[in-house]
């Protein structure tokens, strides 16, 4: 269990009263049947796509001081964030409406403030489209965002999962200070080879005297769009090197560390610890795995996973192709974006166009901003 101190504050914290979970359409027991087709007993009828909707979660780097601003008025919202206050030991709804930005920007303060604020998002949709809610059928969240993913679909609770989340923000901060590193988000031209410019990358930085040099995708975003992390030496030579390495554009990202690669691999050990210390249920519907694009199956496949994505890459592009796959002429789902940004919906647009035509932003400011 967590340690008694831990424990209280999570005791003592204002919980939410109504789980997620409980809005959520039961799970089918067995095969639906097609339109049109009688009915059968114990059967359900297929349900047509477009009423069925998908959420998507997103990640550290989708912060922007403001977000949040929208949101309290909806209900729920101000007791989710007096119990972060109560879990985290600062005023995040200060952080998140005031900044300043290089303290949001900060991991261990990012995620926190991503994974609460995505959720309080979860109750403007609520309040506002409740069917969207209740005909949600699948969740994914990238990279943190899996948290908030997690905590929607009733595999975890919402103060636990936060304790959870600060841990593991407290253990990558750490990890990413280290060593000197980042992540460099590339969009390459069709024959770019993203591993070889790693090997190209880790080359030089042994020329440099780094003994083990770290450079690898960490990010999977869509056809052609990578996001490649590991120590800044070995960034510094791809951005240099980008024309002869064919990649079209390169951008650093504002994260403190090389996120999703072995620099983390300090970390893992006490997200490890602390996911055994909280309560994990089997998701109440489809959530997928960073890992690899696959849906969650147990609350053991949960915590394995979860400690695994620190040092795997995010295969985001894998689980857009995982949730909208479908036949030639079949519907595509509603959409919705639950959180900071827009990240996610540019990069459905770029996986899978007639997809995105059902994308929904939810936004965490007013509509007037």
């Amino acid at each position: 269990m967590l340690a008694a101190a831990s424990r209280g504050k999570l005791r003592s914290a204002v919980r939410l009263s109504r789980p997620y979970s409980a809005h959520l359409p039961p799970p089918e027991a067995s095969a639906p049947l097609p339109d049109g087709a009688p009915e059968e007993p114990g059967r359900r009828r297929r349900k047509d796509p477009s009423s069925r909707s998908v959420l998507l979660f997103p990640g550290q780097g989708s912060q922007f001081v403001g977000m949040g601003r929208g949101l309290l008025k909806y209900p729920n919202v101000g007791d989710m964030f007096a119990v972060a206050r109560k879990v985290l030991g600062y005023d995040l709804l200060s952080l998140c409406l005031e900044g300043p930005e290089e303290e949001l920007r900060r991991t261990v303060h990012c995620q926190p403030a991503v994974f609460v604020t995505s959720l309080a998002a979860v109750e403007r949709l609520n309040a506002e489209n409740p069917q969207a809610i209740e005909t949600c059928v699948a969740a994914a969240g990238f990279s943190v965002g899996e948290f908030a993913a997690l905590v929607f679909s009733g595999a975890m609770n919402f103060a636990e999962a936060l304790y959870v989340v600060k841990v593991r923000a407290e253990a990558m901060q750490k990890a990413s200070e280290l060593v000197p590193s980042g992540m460099l988000s590339v969009i390459g031209k069709h024959q770019a080879q993203y591993k070889y410019a790693c090997v190209e990358a880790k080359k030089y930085c042994k020329s440099l005297g780094i003994e083990e040099p770290v450079c690898s995708v960490a990010n999977y975003l869509f056809p052609d769009g990578r996001v490649i992390a590991g120590h800044q030496q070995a960034l510094d030579f791809l951005q240099k090197n980008s024309r002869r390495l064919e990649f079209m554009r390169t951008k650093p990202l504002p994260v403190s560390g090389a996120f999703h690669t072995e620099l983390m691999a300090s970390a893992t050990e006490p997200l490890r610890e602390v996911l055994r210390q909280v309560e994990v249920r089997r998701p109440e519907i489809n959530v997928y795995s960073n890992v690899d694009g696959k849906r969650y199956m147990s609350e053991s496949h949960v915590r394995r996973q979860l400690v695994k994505q620190l040092v795997s890459p995010v295969k985001w592009e894998q689980t857009m192709h995982e949730i909208y796959e479908r036949m030639q002429g079949e519907n595509f789902p509603q959409t919705y974006e639950v959180g900071p940004g827009k990240q996610l919906g540019a990069t459905l647009q770029m996986c899978n166009r007639k997809a995105f035509k059902m994308y929904t932003q939810v936004k965490v400011t007013t509509y007037e901003d």
